[in-house]
């Protein structure tokens, strides 16, 4: 049953069209509460806020960090693995998104995320969708058309659609976007197609074994 919706969420998205990135994180931009791993793939909380060097790119208020990639044009789609953590958001965002202060994560202000948060799911519209889903999310891929001005997001457990933005304009750089609300969030992880085959495969496995 999951190859099936897979196989179906790979032909209705045109997989050959997008371009599947494998990125790092930027440390440079990076809450001082998340601690990057070594390789820039994996990002968790710490205890102790580490001591980051003040930068206009360094998010202060909310604990998010972006990922490398800068994105002016084309199809791009990326998998996160969210596993058992327990509150999250993700997406991408303008570059030039507010940093410092109080920030409101929406279209509006430059941001086109869904969030896991109490065992809820949400899109970050506004005023913000509740999303209900089939299977919880281990893996979750981003696909980013910017031409198009879209932005979804389907879960890779189960090959199902989460959530798709309205149509927009974009406009200047656009950059993955992630976040952790506390200590006990759990971790992050980019995904190569591999290490995601690997994960749809358990899961599938542990589905059907139910």
């Amino acid at each position: 049953m999951v190859g099936s919706h897979v196989h179906l969420f790979l032909a209705d998205w045109r997989k050959e069209e997008f371009k599947a990135v494998n990125m790092t994180l930027d440390a440079a931009t990076a809450h001082p509460a998340l601690l990057l791993s070594e390789e820039g793939r994996r990002v968790s909380w710490q205890e102790r806020c580490q001591e980051s060097p003040s930068s206009s790119e360094r998010f202060s208020s909310i604990p998010c960090v972006l990922g490398q990639l800068r994105i002016i044009s084309g199809r791009y789609s990326w998998d996160v693995e969210v596993g058992d953590a327990c509150s999250w958001d993700l997406g991408v965002c303008r570059d030039n998104v507010t940093r410092k202060g109080r920030v409101t994560m929406s279209p509006k202000n430059g941001f086109w995320a869904i969030r896991f948060y109490e065992g809820e799911y949400w899109a970050l519209t506004s005023p913000e969708t509740h999303l209900i889903l089939r299977e919880k999310p281990f893996i979750v891929r981003v696909f980013l058309d910017y031409e198009a001005g879209d932005v979804s997001f389907y879960n890779m457990t189960d090959g199902s659609h989460i959530f798709t933005f309205p149509q927009d304009t974009f406009c200047g750089v656009l950059r993955p976007l992630f976040r952790l609300w506390s200590s006990e969030s759990g971790s992050l992880t980019f995904c190569s197609g591999e290490e995601c085959a690997d994960v749809v495969i358990h899961m599938s496995t542990q589905l059907h074994e139910k």
